[in-house]
């Protein structure tokens, strides 16, 4: 499974109508939606297809067809993205009427193949499972701490100062296994 971590945007053109798509993290959903449709407001539609993991590892999925016939460009959209086994991530396609009526298969491939389009040209990240632990240092170790932690692509969600420094971080399984063997045995794990 794969995700995006920023915006990516292609137009594509089928019998003199255009389909502008947009592929973004899932979390920038909304925010993207509405700057789409003040960028496009005489767009005739915006359809929509989203894949995520929520708290218990399950894709959630949803799409909007946005007025199009039932089933011609959300669904669609939807299977692209699920065949192309992307999670974590949305897709809006902005739709202008070209004149040219595409009929419901022609629908079904136009907005499958926009979505392909921008998955093309998209980059990729491969989803790991996360988890987290917090690290217990004192103030002499923190810059050596965070040096290891930014050598092994160690993500600090937070530091929390005190008597001590409590380091929140995020990391794969096999990470930890790895900081692990690499911490000092002054430095608890929590």
């Amino acid at each position: 499974m794969k995700f995006v971590q920023k915006e990516f945007s292609c137009t594509f053109e089928e019998k003199k109508s255009k389909f502008i798509a947009y592929l973004m993290p899932h979390h920038l959903f909304d925010e993207v939606m509405k700057k789409v449709k003040a960028e496009h407001p005489k767009a005739r539609h915006y359809v929509y297809a989203y894949r995520y993991l929520n708290e218990f590892e399950q894709i959630v999925e949803n799409s909007s067809d946005d007025g199009e016939p039932k089933g011609t460009s959300g669904k669609p959209s939807l299977a692209v993205m699920a065949g192309a086994e992307i999670i974590n991530s949305a897709v809006i396609i902005v739709r202008y009427f070209g004149g040219i009526k595409l009929g419901t298969g022609g629908l079904v491939r136009a907005y499958g193949d926009s979505v392909n389009e921008v998955i093309k040209i998209a980059e990729f990240k491969e989803y790991q499972k996360l988890i987290t632990k917090t690290l217990v240092c004192d103030y002499a170790e923190l810059s050596q701490l965070e040096y290891l932690l930014n050598q092994e692509n160690i993500n600090i969600k937070s530091k929390e100062f005190s008597t001590q420094i409590n380091l929140l971080i995020e990391l794969t399984s096999e990470q930890f296994i790895i900081l692990e063997s690499k911490l000092s045995r002054s430095i608890k794990i929590l």
